[in-house]
């Protein structure tokens, strides 16, 4: 099994990519804990993971709150050991619309889910991470990322962050044996993609949504969940710091693609032609 020792945690662990990806990884061995607001689903994802003779544990957390997180994090090191694959994918996308329209605290609630909430599990997972030297950490990035997304701006503005706050600790943990990376999982129908097609806000503002799905641009859930495993399994160490795309074939990526990726920059935030004098250079 490729994951068979690891002792996962899975952010938004009770449904949808979330729920694929805890699945994946309980597959291939790891023992996961599952964090999430909703007891309920992420307990029913645990019995589905124990039913399969998987490893699971459910865990009510909310992630913006750090010291919940903490002592989440303390009780799954009890139970399961130390943390070796942490996949941050619990997200907020609440304001849809204009910036002049859309509630401010809505606004900043996404922002501080999306970012606030991965810092928080980062954080609390690097101490025990950092001692062993080893572990790996995923941090779902998604829709503008890497475009603009005008009517979605604080999703957007968070996951362009997300990326570069990838970017920014695995340069920090270089030489540490830890690693990190950014996972687009694509376009995917998920609770929070049908509260986009089906608000008032979301039909009004993101009226394109419907029509990629009835283009067939979206993808299920394990795409995502197949590539967070390889990730876990050290196939792709070579793109820590950058982001892997579950959408655009990457799981059939090769050795020399993977060079090339590097080689070229690829796969990172970056102001597109022009040169930039870098404080820090990846060996």
């Amino acid at each position: 099994m490729k994951l068979a020792g690891e002792v996962a945690v899975v952010t938004g662990a009770g449904r949808g990519i979330g729920r694929a990806i805890a699945l994946a990884q309980a597959g291939e061995g790891a023992r996961v804990a599952l964090l999430a607001r909703t007891a309920a689903e992420i307990a029913a994802v645990a019995k589905e993971i124990a039913d399969k003779g998987g490893v699971a544990r459910a865990f009510a957390v909310d992630i913006v709150d750090f010291d919940s997180v903490e002592r989440a994090f303390a009780a799954i090191e009890k139970e399961f050991g130390p943390v070796s694959l942490l996949t941050n994918n619990a997200a907020a996308f609440a304001a849809i619309g204009p910036i002049w329209e859309v509630e401010p605290e809505a606004w900043w609630r996404d922002v501080e889910t999306n970012i606030r909430g991965t810092f928080n599990c980062c954080r609390a997972a690097l101490g025990s991470m950092r001692a062993l030297a080893k572990g790996r950490i995923i941090n779902l990035a998604g829709g503008g990322t890497a475009t603009s997304f005008p009517n979605g701006s604080g999703y957007a503005t968070s996951k362009a962050g997300i990326l570069r706050f990838t970017e920014c600790l695995s340069d920090s943990l270089s030489q540490s044996g830890v690693l990190v990376f950014a996972m687009d999982p694509g376009l995917v129908r998920t609770a929070m993609t049908e509260y986009q097609l089906t608000s008032k806000a979301g039909r009004a503002h993101l009226p394109n949504i419907e029509q990629l799905f009835a283009d067939g641009i979206d993808v299920p859930p394990t795409l995502a969940a197949r590539l967070s495993v390889e990730i876990g399994s050290g196939r792709f160490d070579r793109l820590a710091g950058r982001m892997l795309m579950a959408a655009r074939g990457d799981l059939d990526l090769d050795e020399g693609a993977i060079e090339k990726i590097v080689a070229a920059d690829l796969r990172s935030l970056r102001v597109n032609g022009m040169p930039l004098e870098r404080p820090f250079v990846r060996e």
